[in-house]
């Protein structure tokens, strides 16, 4: 069934056209704005008619219109032949098409197919640019650096192999994206995942949350309760945080990894395991056992094959990918006409340190998207922090010699700094500095000369060496 959203003024229209078009139509009618924004926000409607009534305020209800088009819902102009100029004008901004007032119903049916097709049409050849924009990635990770490329093919090693796995990582650099890669890499994608953050259990519950219980097992066991261990079935459970659990939570833990089987708590039935485990964690558990905070045989037994998810920092080449799939996945799910994000802004996120890795990076695309004006991501549209930092590099430069060659310096700096940022690519490195392709080449090859190259000495001859990425 094909979901209308009615915008009219005139409530008797919903009855009307809801009995003409039939039981393959839900009409819902929008007295208002609010009421059809509620509508777009929550994915209830497929297709918009509005209706353009010259009896009513024709400003008002044009830049009503434009909301709609730009919430990127196919929208059919209902008008009256006295503002047929009006709907051709916003078929023109992106309206789907228009029918005449009163409708002709085998037309107005027939555009509303069209406009539900195509509307389909184009979710469809987005999803296969995402998964085309993602090609070089694993499962929902993003990536095209040697660090990420490294964690690809780990994850494709381990995937079909039922041995436990350590993903090790700072705070946000997606250690459960790792492990759903490896559960679904592994062919256990229509089987459960069940991811647990063991350091949100508390002490006293964890054991009756990983093993289950039985009836009466301890008070307020009130009925029998399936574990993780349990819930995990034949698929997989991953334990987020693992080095916060207790030494005798280790203990047991660590049974279970030897014996393959594990009991309730209150019963001394023995289930089989059959779940992967896969563990992770942020903390040095190397420096744990050292301390005598961790066990060192339980440690040997989850570390049978470790990942490390590599910070941010550590690969700045794919933050320009990362944020453009963020920027495409909530601007479609906040519904909001951002499109791009401006060189400026890229600079500054490209620039920046990410102390809260990839998570970091989301919330900042998040904020972006709901401050933008437009269809672009604008420096300023970015939190302080990011433009304090950008101004404290700066601040640290400390130029040297005459005036010429701190010139010199700064225009080189400058140079290469747009080059890295358009990953190389010296013709958008022009385009965004607004200099000529050929200003640029010879401000690497000539200007920063005395910058950039550094002197050798090659069979009793003063040399400069120039490192050949800087070359044409």
């Amino acid at each position: 069934m094909m979901r209308i959203g009615l915008s009219s003024e005139n409530r008797k229209l919903q009855p009307l056209l809801s009995s003409a078009l039939g039981n393959e139509f839900d009409v819902a009618w929008a007295a208002n704005e609010t009421e059809l924004n509620h509508m777009l926000a929550d994915g209830s409607c497929d297709v918009v008619v509005f209706d353009l009534d010259a009896n009513h305020s024709a400003a008002q209800r044009l830049e009503y219109a434009h909301r709609v088009i730009v919430s990127q819902v196919p929208l059919v102009i209902m008008a009256e032949d006295g503002l047929r100029s009006i709907a051709s004008e916003l078929v023109q901004q992106g309206a789907y098409g228009y029918c005449r007032r009163p409708p002709s119903i085998r037309d107005l049916e027939a555009m509303l197919r069209r406009a539900y097709e195509n509307s389909a049409l184009k979710r469809e050849l987005q999803t296969v640019h995402h998964k085309l924009d993602t090609a070089n990635g694993c499962g929902e990770m993003i990536g095209s650096s040697p660090q990420m490329r490294q964690v690809y093919d780990l994850v494709r090693r381990v995937a079909s192999i039922n041995a436990p796995v350590l993903v090790h990582g700072e705070s946000g650099t997606g250690k459960e994206l790792i492990a759903r890669a490896i559960h679904n890499e592994g062919g256990r994608s229509d089987r459960p995942f069940v991811a647990v953050s063991c350091g949100a259990i508390p002490e006293t519950l964890i054991e009756s949350e990983l093993f289950g219980h039985e009836k009466g097992a301890f008070t307020g066991a009130v009925a029998a309760r399936l574990g993780y261990l349990e819930q995990a079935g034949n698929g997989t459970l991953f334990l987020d945080e693992v080095g916060e659990l207790s030494l005798a939570t280790q203990v047991k833990l660590l049974r279970v990894l030897q014996e393959r089987e594990f009991s309730r708590l209150g019963s001394t039935r023995t289930i089989s395991l059959r779940a992967r485990l896969i563990f992770a964690t942020h903390r040095d558990l190397d420096e744990m056992v050292t301390q005598g905070k961790f066990r060192e045989d339980f440690y040997y037994r989850i570390n049978v094959m470790r990942i490390d998810a590599p910070p941010l920092q550590e690969h700045p080449e794919d933050i320009a990918l990362i944020a453009k799939h963020f920027l495409k996945l909530y601007a479609e799910t906040y519904r909001m006409p951002i499109e791009e994000i401006d060189p400026g802004a890229m600079a500054l996120l490209q620039s920046y340190s990410w102390p809260g890795n990839v998570r970091e990076l989301e919330n900042v695309i998040q904020r972006a998207i709901i401050l933008a004006h437009g269809d672009t991501i604008c420096a300023e549209d970015l939190p302080r922090n990011i433009h304090e930092e950008a101004v404290a590099n700066i601040e640290d430069y400390q130029p040297a010699g005459s005036f010429e060659r701190q010139l010199r310096d700064f225009k080189i700096q400058v140079a290469m700094t747009a080059i890295r940022e358009n990953n190389g690519n010296k013709t958008l490195a022009a385009r965004s500095l607004r200099i000529s392709r050929a200003y640029l080449h010879r401000l690497i090859r000539t200007t920063s000369a005395d910058l950039l190259v550094e002197p050798h000495r090659l069979a009793g001859h003063d040399r400069f060496a120039v490192p050949s990425k800087f070359h044409a």
